[in-house]
Order: C-alpha cells, then structure tokens, then sequence
C-alpha cells in the first residue's frame, strides 16, 4: 500500500465516521483500481473497530447515471453490519453529511458468488430477495465527486434497510415500486429500471467482487442498486417503500 492510499483511506474513512464533508481528492488522477485499494483500505479500518462484512452494494446500474459520469460499467462498494438498520427503526440524520435515500432490491445469498456467471447461475446461488432502501451519504463537499472520488469513498455506501424476504422464484423483472416520504409519494418506478433487470446486477457483482477481492460468501446480501433517483433526507420523516409482491419496508429519520 503506498502512502497516499492509506492518507486518502484514513481522509473518507474519517469523514464517514464523524459526519463531515471532506474536498474532492486532489492531485495527480487515480486510477479506478486506487479508488478500490482506498475503499478497501477504509473499510479495514471499519474492520478494525469491530464491524464485520455482511455484503456488498451496487452502483451506477443507470444507464442514465452511466452516461452522466461518463463511465461504461457498474461500479460497488462494501456493505458492514454497522450500516444495517432495523425495517421501521429510527435511523439519526446526524450520523450522514447529505443523506439521501433510494428504493432498491436486496438479494440474500446461499451460495459464494464469484467470477463469470450467468443470469441462471447468479439466481442459483441466491436464498430469498427483499424490497431494500438505501441511504447513499457521499462524504464529498457539495455531494460533487468524480469516478475514482466515489469508488473510493466506498461508493457512497452509508446505511440500508431490508424489507421481508421472500421466495427467490418470484419473477423481479418489472416490479412496479412506489417510495414516498410521509405518506405523499416521492418516486415512482420499476425494477426493470436495475440494469433492465435486477439479476444483471447480480451477474455483475459476481464479477467486481473476483476483480476487486470482495467476498460474497453464503449469508451475504447484495443491494442490486437504485430503481429510482435518489431522495434528500431531513430529520422528522418516515420514509416507506411499497414494491409490487415484495412487500414494504420503511424507516424513520430523528434529529
């Protein structure tokens, strides 16, 4: 490790921890491959404290979000139990600089997933799929940030809600979805907005995690990635999540 991933690491990893925006990484460009050593360097240090890897999350399975950050494939980041929060729980704003939250789909696996796979192959190692919210908290000033800045910053990764599990032989391809924020909703979409389907991010997790050394190990979940923009949120609301038969899940927002 050079000392200028373990600086940047030590950099997001505090900004994360104690709720405050930190500048764009400046100097000379990184590579997309520094942003995941950075990334992994700041998640150990999460490690190091006591939390544990539960899985990993999904990004940029737009292809709106593609074309905007210029970039032609998925990118991911590293989920820990300490982002877990309790469906219908109370989650504090001040633990995020500029929270916002997006309705997703949460796989459960109950086989390792890695390398090349095919979309029947990635469904064969998954046990159950759920509705899921994600809270994306990038640590960046301004939530302004390039490829590299967000890898880094483990992909914005921050919290996430999982809704009930349920059969993995429900058919998620065009699962209608509404988000709303207390009780007026806010988003309205489908699954089919994950890649065209949310096993093809799945597929594509497979591979990132033998790319980027990430486990993906029986018990871990995989959030697939937003189906909708994102929402800001602010303290004193309750965020819900009602997906066509998955169910819902939801989740407030305290001072």
């Amino acid at each position: 490790m050079t000392a200028d991933i373990a600086v940047l690491a030590t950099k997001l990893d505090d900004a994360a921890r104690f709720a405050k925006a930190t500048a764009q990484i400046d100097g000379p460009p990184i590579s997309v491959d520094d942003a995941y050593a950075v990334q992994k360097a700041s998640i150990d240090k999460r490690l190091s404290r006591g939390e544990r890897i539960v899985g990993m999350k999904m990004g940029f399975t737009s292809r709106a979000k593609m074309i905007q950050m210029g970039v032609s494939d998925l990118i991911c980041g590293r989920l820990t139990d300490a982002m877990m929060a309790e469906d219908g729980g109370v989650i504090s704003f001040k633990k995020f600089v500029h929270p916002r939250v997006e309705p997703e789909v949460a796989f459960l696996l109950r086989k390792p997933l890695i390398g090349r796979v095919t979309p029947l192959q990635a469904l064969d190692a998954v046990e159950a799929i759920a509705p899921a919210l994600e809270i994306i908290d990038s640590r960046y000033e301004n939530f302004k940030f390039s490829l590299t800045d967000v890898v880094a910053d483990n992909s914005s990764s921050s919290a996430f809600v999982i809704g009930p599990w349920r059969p993995r032989d429900i058919d998620i391809a065009n699962l209608g979805l509404v988000m709303s924020i207390n009780g007026r909703a806010q988003a309205f979409g489908s699954t089919a907005a994950i890649l065209g389907h949310p096993l093809r991010s799945l597929v594509s997790a497979a591979r990132l995690a033998e790319a980027y050394g990430l486990d993906l190990s029986p018990g871990h979940l995989v959030m697939a990635g937003g189906a909708t923009a994102a929402s800001a949120l602010s303290p004193h609301i309750y965020v819900a999540l009602e997906m066509e038969r998955l169910g819902r899940c939801g989740f407030s927002v305290e001072e």
